[in-house]
């Protein structure tokens, strides 16, 4: 099975900026789109970024400003730096990967982030 795994989680004062970074196990041709979600205890998942084989990013409100999503196409990898980080970013974080055609959607099994002083 071919798997995304996350690293980079952990706990982080507010303020303190955090990498999260994201892996395919296996090389993966043409993944259009990377991205990272999040889901609080209670909560439904919900989208913090995405970007696009072709550079295109988008963030939700909350993560515009402060987070900056990234990858590399060669290597199969995305990161999320998330600078000025608050207590209202706590979650789990899900690494996701989307290829259209051989169509193929994979999920991380999640990183905890806790941001707490």
């Amino acid at each position: 099975q071919v798997q995304l795994v996350e690293s980079g989680g952990g706990l982080v004062q507010p303020g303190e900026s955090l990498r999260l970074s994201c892996a395919a196990s296996a090389s993966i041709l043409n993944i259009n789109v990377m991205g990272w979600y999040r889901q609080a205890p209670g909560k439904e998942r919900e989208l913090v970024a995405l970007i696009s084989s072709g550079g295109n990013r988008n963030y939700a409100d909350s993560a515009k400003g402060r987070f900056t999503i990234s990858r590399d196409n060669a290597k199969n990898t995305v990161a999320l730096q998330m600078n000025d980080p608050k207590p209202e970013d706590t979650a789990v974080y899900y690494c996701h990967a989307d290829r259209a055609w051989p169509r193929l959607v994979l999920w991380g099994q999640g990183t905890q982030v806790t941001v707490s002083s």
